[in-house]
């Protein structure tokens, strides 16, 4: 089993992180299966409106819902989030590698992407997956003892996805 996990502090920094890494790996031509968001300010809103593009090559499918400026908790839409797990299992044959941008609320509950990472992993599949936080524990619980944190550095991740195709194909 080959999975990992980055987490930065900061909003938007392990989205950031992780899309760089999928733009390095496909940069060398391996096939990705997985997801990047991308978060979008508003400037009337508290909250930023959140993307999610499946890889390699899209949808992007907004998952947040605007429920006004005064919100408050989670405004992910469970029916988007749905939406690309759908389009994410599609591409899981053929793919070099899962990235999951976010073990969320959602995964820790057993739902979201969490059956797609379960398969990847029962697949042979490298997985890269960032986390939060307040997901950690539920992520670390999740993926048992054979998971690796990674240093926050886009050449350290690059490497070790590199490394756990190079082992899954040989």
């Amino acid at each position: 089993m080959k999975i990992a996990y980055v987490t930065l502090q900061g909003r938007g920094r392990t989205d950031e992180l992780i899309a760089s890494v999928a733009e390095r790996l496909a940069a060398k031509g391996l096939r990705l299966a997985g997801t990047v968001q991308s978060n979008h300010d508003r400037p009337d809103r508290k909250k930023c409106d959140m993307d999610l593009r499946v890889l390699p090559d899209g949808p992007t499918v907004r998952i947040s819902e605007d429920r006004g400026e005064l919100a408050r908790g989670c405004i992910l839409d469970s029916g988007a989030l749905e939406q690309t797990v759908f389009e994410v299992e599609r591409r899981l044959d053929g793919a070099d590698i899962l990235i999951v941008n976010k073990f969320g609320k959602r995964e820790s509950e057993g739902k979201g992407l969490a059956p797609v990472i379960a398969e990847a992993l029962h697949r042979d599949m490298p997985v890269l997956v960032g986390v939060n936080g307040l997901n950690l524990a539920a992520f670390l619980a999740f993926a048992g003892e054979e998971i690796e944190g990674l240093a926050t550095c886009p050449d350290i991740v690059t490497d070790w996805c590199l490394a756990a195709i190079v082992k899954q194909i040989a």
